[in-house]
């Protein structure tokens, strides 16, 4: 890795000129912290966009070839990263390069425009323009009588969404056991052998497959369906998304409960993983049609309430 030498004398430099004379032009130069700020922002986003895959920093530095302590000092926006390394962890995330970069000026002509003209709309009007936009982007949606269960793992998704599925007569799908029986190896493995990416692609083809054939029933997915955001938005279009959510001290007792000590294994920070997590994913989780919060609830009281909120989307059995 190189880091900038004269790094302090090269800014001091920058605080003291405002601007550069070239002949009859004037070249703007960057504010005083600017490049802090940037940096910090460019931290903050590789930061976010590793929590929201459920990654360790030690993970990303192994997928990426990338050293754990650079990745800390990028994430605490105190490293320089070049465009290689930004595109080595890029790659090792599945997103984009420029997801990566602070969006200062990368919005297109038409969001521009749309934004623009949003903000010229009278406050109250706001809430119309918003359905309207909503209904036009989900007019050709087929939902069906599709529900599918977000969250992280722990929230109940597995065991509400089996009871639901029996309640409303309708198959019960888990995501995960798909692309096990699909691709003959557990999903742990296959991240292993195979990398996350792999995975993602094949969780994109089995929901895909899921949705083509059941126009009735009740998917539950993994927690980090979110991280690929294509994948999601074709969750979101195809069938009615309900985030089940708990506690973060909820979710790590249920899953110790049920004898998977992955969270605790080598990882004194758990909590705090689990927590930036929940942090990161929650507004993807939060563009679900609905919400049910178990935390403090029996199985029972969540369940009633789960079937409150998805019979407005699938008509209950006589």
């Amino acid at each position: 890795m190189h880091y900038f030498s004269g790094r302090e004398r090269s800014r001091g430099r920058a605080d003291r000129v405002s601007k550069v004379e070239s002949g009859k032009r004037t070249r703007a130069v960057p504010s005083p912290g600017s490049g802090e700020r940037f940096a910090a922002e460019i931290g903050q986003l590789v930061r976010l966009e590793r929590a929201k895959r459920g990654l360790t920093r030690r993970k990303l530095a192994e997928d990426s070839g990338i050293s754990e302590r650079y990745l800390a000092q990028i994430e605490s926006g105190r490293g320089n990263p070049s465009v290689i390394v930004l595109r080595a962890i890029a790659e090792a995330i599945d997103v984009p390069p420029i997801a990566l970069l602070p969006r200062t000026s990368a919005r297109s002509a038409a969001l521009t425009s749309i934004l623009d003209l949003l903000a010229r709309a009278p406050l109250g009007e706001l809430p119309a323009i918003g359905e309207m936009i909503e209904a036009r982007i989900t007019a050709a949606s087929d939902r069906a009588r599709r529900i599918a269960l977000v969250g992280l793992r722990g929230a109940g998704k597995s065991t509400l969404g089996k009871r639901l599925a029996t309640h409303f007569g309708v198959a019960f799908v888990e995501l995960n056991r798909v692309v096990e029986r699909e691709y003959g190896a557990s999903v742990p493995l296959l991240i292993e052998m195979a990398g996350l990416n792999t995975f993602r692609r094949y969780e994109r083809e089995c929901l895909d497959r899921v949705i083509a054939e059941h126009e009735a029933v009740v998917i539950a997915t993994a927690g980090g369906i979110v991280a690929n955001p294509d994948t999601y938005a074709q969750l979101l279009r195809r069938t009615h998304t309900i985030w089940i959510k708990a506690q973060p001290n909820e979710h790590m007792r249920r899953v110790m409960a049920q004898g998977d000590f992955r969270p605790m294994a080598q990882n004194r920070e758990a909590m705090s993983d689990l927590m930036a997590i929940l942090e990161a994913r929650h507004d993807d989780y939060a563009r679900a049609e609905a919400t049910l919060d178990t935390s403090g609830e029996s199985v029972e009281k969540s369940f009633t309430k789960l079937a409150r909120l998805a019979a407005a989307f699938v008509e209950a059995p006589a």
